[in-house]
């Protein structure tokens, strides 16, 4: 049985965990660089810069403590065409644990929590070749906005942001 909780800053190594473990399903755990202490200053800061959901697992009629399995980091945002808006930045259930309503259970409460703060939308972004979440989330509503409306993710890396941040040459 699945309880859904907001994350506590005691939850750091397994949702440090649990990001090691997406970024392994989407074959990029090299690109992991967060430490625990990045998490815990970072979301449980004075002024956090992400939210968690996670959700726990235990056996019914079981002594053992519930076992973290799924979690939803995400943060709210501003579009200055349509307002504020809740951005689901990683979205992950662990394999066993699929099928069980776990996904369905977090969006649900994602969705109750932006409509309660008057969110216009959820703004999401998924790997291309990851059929399976793709139709998970179509299955719910989602619209492929890089088709829909055209656009394209960029970044800057650190050092191009630092190359820019640098002062003039004279």
């Amino acid at each position: 049985m699945f309880k859904l909780r907001k994350a506590e800053p005691r939850d750091v190594p397994d949702i440090l965990r649990l990001i090691k473990e997406l970024a392994k399903y989407e074959e990029m755990e090299d690109r992991v660089l967060l430490t625990e202490k990045d998490l815990l200053d970072d979301g449980f800061g004075e002024h956090p810069f992400y939210q968690c959901i996670l959700a726990e697992w235990q056996e019914e009629q079981s002594n053992e403590e519930p076992k973290v399995i799924g979690f939803a980091m995400y943060y709210f945002t501003y579009d200055p065409w349509t307002g504020k808006l809740l951005y689901l930045e990683d979205f992950f259930v662990v394999e066993e644990f699929r099928g069980k309503g776990i996904g369905s259970g977090i969006l649900k409460l994602l969705s109750n929590l932006a409509m309660k703060t008057r969110c216009s939308s959820m703004h999401f972004i998924v790997a291309e070749d990851n059929r399976s979440s793709i139709e998970f989330y179509k299955r719910r509503g989602a619209e492929d906005l890089s088709k829909e409306e055209g656009w394209r993710l960029f970044g800057f890396d650190k050092d191009s942001i630092l190359k820019m941040a640098a002062p003039a040459a004279e």
